[in-house]
């Protein structure tokens, strides 16, 4: 595929995928715009980079379609000054919109060979601050202190009481819960220390995150 049409492509998706399912964040859409995701994308994947799909990272991952991604980005209405802990690095793709967006951001991936592909994208793509860890997340990260963000880019079986503690003062975490196909995306927001809000933004199916299923829920 050429470069002019990468940016057909991309334009499609922005304009056929992402605004119809009520993305409208100017910001969010820069980011989207801005970002190549098809730079994330594994190399017999990259003419799909732009479909209504989840791809095929290897090692049973897959990324989120470009609409669940947006979706997730303008739900958590991230500001510059925000500090931000991503669970799920992935290709990668997302942690760069992410740190478009916000002031920092550490990524957590437990596969290495994920890790490791995602880094050198994000390098290739001038995202080399990016601190990305390996490690398992899906029992909380305390490694880093609390966040203004926290997205979880795989899904779990129920909302996780070790991230809602992690938030700072009106921090916001983005997470799916329940079981496939018929998932649900939530925002939860800390509007005091032992208060959180919580609102359904729409239906998914996500991969849970690994090790996921011992981990401690929350219930609001």
């Amino acid at each position: 595929m050429s470069e002019m049409n990468f940016e057909q492509a991309r334009f499609n998706m922005i304009e056929q995928q992402i605004r119809p399912w009520e993305v409208l964040d100017p910001r969010v859409l820069d980011v989207l715009s801005k970002v190549p995701r098809e730079a994330f994308v594994p190399k017999q994947y990259r003419t799909l980079a732009f479909c209504d799909a989840r791809i095929p990272l290897g090692h049973g991952q897959q990324m989120m379609v470009p609409a669940v991604e947006g979706r997730m980005l303008q739900a958590l209405s991230i500001g510059p000054s925000d500090r931000i802990l991503e669970i799920g690095t992935g290709s990668g793709f997302v942690t760069a919109c992410l740190a478009e967006l916000g002031a920092s951001v550490t990524s957590i991936e437990l596969i290495d060979p994920l890790k490791f592909a995602a880094v050198e994208n994000l390098r290739s793509q001038g995202y080399g601050d990016v601190r990305v860890r390996s490690g398992d997340g899906s029992s909380g990260w305390d490694m880093d202190g609390a966040f203004d963000v926290i997205a979880l880019t795989g899904s779990m079986p129920s909302i996780p009481e070790s991230y809602l503690r992690q938030l700072t003062p009106d921090g916001r975490l983005f997470c799916v819960t329940g079981d496939s196909p018929l998932m649900e995306a939530w925002l939860v927001t800390r509007v005091s220390g032992s208060q959180w809000a919580r609102e359904c933004l729409f239906e998914t199916d996500l991969p849970r995150l690994l090790h996921c299923d011992q981990a401690a829920s929350f219930v609001l």
